[in-house]
């Protein structure tokens, strides 16, 4: 095998260059509060929390679940968490518990009642 022939197969082997690159944080999800009646401490940790469930679960159900049961976990039962791109809702909610909010393109629908 010549010397031209070797150093080919050095570059051939190598991978490319942006497999070589430390992988990046995903973007930051665009947030917007479109209606709440909630201590704003309150709402930031409902949105990290739907943050968290949406990089676990891929199905709306799931995300929707894993943000109600943290919420129950957190502030005592009962929430009710919709998660979804295309739904209506009219809902009665305890006074102080209650954020309508859009994570991306995803609306999250959290409050409690009963």
């Amino acid at each position: 095998m010549s010397n031209e022939d070797s150093k080919k197969n050095i570059v051939m082997l190598r991978p490319p260059s942006e497999d070589r690159k430390p992988t990046s944080p995903p973007p930051p999800k665009k947030v917007i509060i479109k209606s709440a009646d909630m201590l704003p401490d309150m709402q930031k940790e409902a949105v990290d929390i739907a943050v968290t469930a949406f990089e676990k679960h891929n199905v709306e159900k799931d995300v929707a679940e894993n943000i109600k049961k943290e919420f129950d976990k957190r502030h005592g039962p009962t929430w009710h968490c919709i998660v979804g791109r295309n739904f209506g809702s009219y809902v009665t909610h305890e006074t102080n518990h209650f954020v309508y909010f859009y994570l991306d393109q995803k609306a999250v629908l959290l409050f409690k009642s009963g």
